[in-house]
Order: C-alpha cells, then structure tokens, then sequence
C-alpha cells in the first residue's frame, strides 16, 4: 500500500515500518541530486520536522517527516551515490524507514489515485 504527501514523499507500509521516499514528480522538479544527509537512526521525529537534507544541481531542500515516529533504518547507499534517488525513487531511492507513533494516521494520506490527481 503506497501512500502520498503533499510535499511529494511516499511511504510504502513494510511490517510494522514505513519506508518513506519522494516521488518521481518531486525528483524531476529537483534535478540531478548531489548531496543528500539523512537523519540519525533511532532519532524520534514529529510530522513535519525537517529530517532530509537534499541538495540538486537546482536547489537545497529540506524533507519533512511525513508523520511523528522515530527513524528505525537510513539508506546510506544514497549518501553515497545521490543519484540513486533520481534512478529509482520509488525503489532503491528511499531515504529512511521509520515506526510511527500512531500507524492509524497513514490512512489519512492520499492514495495513488489522488496524487495523481494533486500533481496534475
């Protein structure tokens, strides 16, 4: 189940995790990332903390937590390689996986459907 914000992060539902990313739409706005720093693993955040910074050959960016919880695991691959996240957002592109204090606030999300409908 994918699930949508408004600032363009997905979060694919994993166990009793969420994996969180920013859609393709977000990566072709940003251009060619360059630099990305991901947040402590084991950090508790709040919706809306800025946790990602991302810098592309456009802009510097801040990603928000989508919603409160603690960060569980980070893909440090993308530290290394940044374009990763411009090859493959929705897979090998994610940032970070977190637990969410209440999972019930996912269903408050868009779905696929209606962030389609967002961007268009």
């Amino acid at each position: 189940m994918l699930k949508f914000t408004e600032e363009h992060e997905w979060l694919r539902q994993d166990g009793d995790e969420v994996i969180v990313g920013i859609t393709e739409h977000a990566t072709q706005q940003l251009g060619d990332l360059v630099f990305v720093e991901l947040p402590e693993e084991g950090a508790t955040v709040a919706k809306g903390d800025e946790v990602v910074t991302i810098e592309s050959v456009k802009a510097a960016s801040d990603i928000t937590a989508p919603l409160d919880g603690q960060i569980t695991e980070v893909n440090s691959a993308i530290v290394e390689n940044p374009a990763l996240v411009n090859e493959d957002p929705m897979e090998n592109g994610w940032f970070f996986k977190m637990t969410l204090a209440e999972p019930s606030e996912l269903e408050g999300l868009m779905d696929e459907d209606a962030y389609r409908d967002y961007i268009a």
